[in-house]
Formats: structure tokens, C-alpha cells, sequence
């Protein structure tokens, strides 16, 4: 894996720091469509398809799509996807692959006829160092919503600048001080509490009731919020944390005087628990079998997913939190298939990728439930949103402040698989 961009995925966390172009767009217009074999006019007194009002929206339907074999192209007034992407090493690990993908969703789309004979286009505009004003260029050309970058060090100027008016769906993120309704700024996964609730949940359902966990610190964005929330959830149903560890996010390796601790205290039956990455977690694994420790159990955050727990050594039976659980044939991988074949390009990060085209689709399901152009009429229609069936899972908006109660995967490497072995909701 690219462990040189997950240190500095680090630094970004921890520091803000950030780097890549300000002025950088890329527009995806709609592809040309071929005409649909000519079939018998309808009866005089029959109404058009075209005049058929959608209000929800088939994925399935638009995933079908045979770019070489389309509906009429639509001819309504476009619907416009903003999307405000850091391509720097630290975040572009989701945000490149995202920005490709969505636009080839908007292809298949609009091969479909698009939503209400209304196609779809995409306009992508790099953050760099000056997220206002890719925010700015996304708003004058007319986007209807924004697609955002998961870190509050872009979020947040994207926010200041539309000023609440303009959905922004950050889609990668699990960082719940970006979720706020009222200035239209959603997640469009599961939180940190929810991501680590749910894998304090699942280690009292394997019957463990003791944990060691390793954190930054309390209250530290991601690194120290998870332990804190995997902490209250673990001691809440019982179980007991005997040991809390400290360590460098993406910098750690030798873990020599926190397996020394905990090989005083260890019975060697606990959970481990960290938001460390997947090269953290192997070795720190290996120190702690080095003192003869084989018995622990050990859970991971997203971050174990987008770090490629799955092709680390001694990775049997790491769980961790994915955002989604993809198996093959299933729809999220027949979607990424259907893009490598397209463009010869295989996208990474495979697990976010849904994310980013539920980002889309949400907001114009939002546009269909108030049928209407209007940003923060959108936004409004958006607050309400209940059960829309996403390709990541059902999304909810209605009666929260901007995160959807979804369900957690939790996936385990089995006999060198990852497999999904249990999915905990957690209210």
C-alpha cells in the first residue's frame, strides 16, 4: 500500500496541512447518446414518456445502463454536480478515484434519459490551497449541490463560503463536527461514534470483556474520538478497559514499551482497539505475539480498510469497520468492473467509492422531492430525506442533524478473505 500518502493522511488530520493546485477544473459534460430504435408512436391521446414526473430514484436501473445503446439524450436543463476535491497526497487517495467515478454514474445516467428528461453534468474543482475559490467557481457556474472533501480544514472554508445555502455532502468523512443540518452540511456514513460503537459492540457479542486500547488522546479529531467512543461503548456494556495506550498516528512502529505494559497486565484474552493503520496494527500485532500474546483479538475503524488490512501480513482475523462490505458480482463491484472496462483504469480506495455516487444521488433526490432548483430549497428537502436505499446503505436524513443512523459492517480477514461477518446498527 501507499504508506508514504497515509503518513501524510497523518499530518493532514493533525496539522491541516494541505497542498495541490487553486485554480484546476474539469467539466464532464453529459456523453453523446445514441438514438433508441425506433418504436411505434404512441396513440394521439397517450401522454409522452418524457412527460412522466420521477420521484424516486431505481440504481439498479441506471447501473444497467449500455452506453452503447442509449434513450434519447435528455434535453431539460441540466442538473449540476459540483464537486470540491482535494487531490493532494493526504486526501486524494478517496477524492481522485471519487471524482473520476461520479462523473461516469452522471454517463450512465443520462444514457438512461437522464432524471425528469433533465440530464446530468459534472464539474470538478481541485481545493488546492484555496478551497473558497474552487467553491466559488463551482457556484457561479450553477451547481445545484456540492460533492466535498472529507477533512474540516476544506469542509469548513467550503462552508464560510456558500454560507449555509448550498448542500455539502463530504462524503468520505466520519468526522461528526461536520455534520450540521442547519448550514446544510451532511455525512453521507456513519460517524465515529457509531463506526466505534459498533466495534465495541461487536467484541462484547464475541463474548470479550476486556479491552486495550490505543489512542493519540482524548478528544483528538479521528485518532483520539473513536478510542473515546469505543471506550464509553465497551465500558457501557460491561466490559472493561484495563489498558489505554498512547502513540504517533502513522508514524509508529515499535511498539516496545506499550507491549511491555501490557504484557504485566494481559491475560490474553482482550480486544485491541485503535484507529491506527494497517501496517500499525500488523506490528504492533507481531510485538505483542513476540511475548507470546496470541491470543488477543484485534478491531480497526475505516482506517484499516483504506489502508489495505486485506493484503498485510499476518492480517488473519483483523476485523475492522469498512463502509461498505463489497463481494463479487455484487452491485458496488459490477459498478467499479463497468468502470475499469470503460476507461482501462482500475479505481482505488474501492470501499469509499459508493459514497461518493450516494453524494450524487442524494442531492437529486433531493431536487425530486421539492422539485425545484433552489439550493436551499434543496437543502430543505434534503433535512427530510427517510430510507433513501443507497448503494452504501440506507441513508436518513429526517430527525437528525446530518448523520444518517447506518449500519455498520464490520468485515474480518478469514482464511485470507476479507468477509463480512456481522452488521450492528448503533442508534
Amino acid at each position: 500500500m501507499k504508506r508514504r500518502i497515509l503518513a501524510l493522511l497523518a499530518v493532514v488530520a493533525l496539522l491541516g496541512a494541505a497542498c495541490g493546485s487553486d485554480d484546476d477544473t474539469t467539466e464532464s459534460e453529459p456523453a453523446a447518446t445514441e438514438a433508441p430504435a425506433a418504436t411505434e408512436a404512441p396513440a394521439a391521446t397517450e401522454a409522452p414518456a418524457a412527460a412522466v414526473t420521477m420521484t424516486s430514484i431505481d440504481i439498479d436501473h441506471i447501473l444497467s445502463a449500455d452506453l452503447s445503446n442509449c434513450e434519447e439524450a435528455p434535453g431539460g436543463d441540466p442538473i449540476r454536480v459540483g464537486m470540491a476535491m482535494d487531490f493532494s497526497d493526504v486526501v486524494g487517495f478517496v477524492d481522485i478515484p471519487g471524482s473520476k467515478l461520479v462523473p461516469y454514474i452522471a454517463e450512465l445516467a443520462n444514457c438512461r434519459g437522464g432524471f425528469n428528461g433533465r440530464p446530468v453534468e459534472v464539474r470538478v474543482a481541485e481545493v488546492g490551497d484555496d478551497a473558497a475559490l474552487a467553491t466559488n467557481d463551482l457556484l457561479d457556474w450553477g451547481a445545484h449541490f456540492l460533492i466535498g472533501p472529507p477533512f474540516a480544514d476544506f469542509a469548513l472554508p467550503i462552508l464560510q463560503t456558500t454560507g449555509g445555502t448550498v448542500p455539502l455532502f463530504v462524503a468520505a468523512s466520519t468526522e461528526p463536527t461536520l455534520a450540521d443540518a442547519s448550514i446544510n452540511s451532511y455525512l453521507v456514513t456513519f460517524d465515529d461514534h457509531q463506526m466505534s460503537g459498533a466495534a465495541a459492540q461487536w467484541a462484547l457479542d464475541q463474548g470479550i470483556t476486556r479491552a486495550i486500547v490505543f489512542t493519540e488522546g482524548e478528544g483528538i479529531p479521528y485518532t483520539g474520538v473513536n478510542p473515546d467512543a469505543f471506550i464509553a461503548a465497551f465500558e457501557a456494556g460491561g466490559g472493561e478497559v484495563v489498558s489505554v495506550q498512547t502513540y504517533v498516528w502513522a508514524g509508529d512502529t515499535d511498539f516496545s514499551s506499550q507491549v511491555n505494559e501490557i504484557a504485566q497486565i494481559s491475560e490474553n484474552n482482550e480486544v485491541v482497539f485503535s484507529a491506527a493503520l494497517g501496517f500499525q496494527v500488523t506490528a504492533l500485532r507481531g510485538q505483542l505475539e513476540g511475548q507470546g500474546l496470541d491470543g488477543l483479538t484485534y478491531v480497526g475503524t475505516d482506517a484499516l480498510d483504506a489502508t489495505g488490512i486485506q493484503f498485510e501480513a499476518n492480517n488473519e482475523g483483523i476485523a475492522h469497520t469498512p463502509h461498505t462490505s463489497i463481494t463479487a458480482g455484487d452491485r458496488i463491484d459490477s459498478m467499479l468492473a463497468g468502470f475499469e472496462a470503460l476507461n482501462g483504469e482500475a479505481l482505488d480506495s474501492r470501499g469509499f467509492m459508493a459514497l461518493y455516487v450516494d453524494s450524487m444521488l442524494v442531492g437529486i433526490q433531493g431536487m425530486l422531492d421539492c422539485g425545484c432548483d433552489d439550493t436551499a430549497a434543496i437543502g430543505e428537502a434534503v433535512q427530510q430525506l427517510s430510507g433513501f436505499e443507497g448503494l452504501s446503505g440506507e441513508i436518513t436524513y429526517a430527525g437528525t442533524n446530518g448523520i444518517p443512523p447506518k449500519a455498520v459492517p464490520i468485515n474480518r480477514i478469514t482464511d485470507g478473505e476479507d468477509v463480512l461477518v456481522d452488521t450492528i446498527t448503533i442508534k
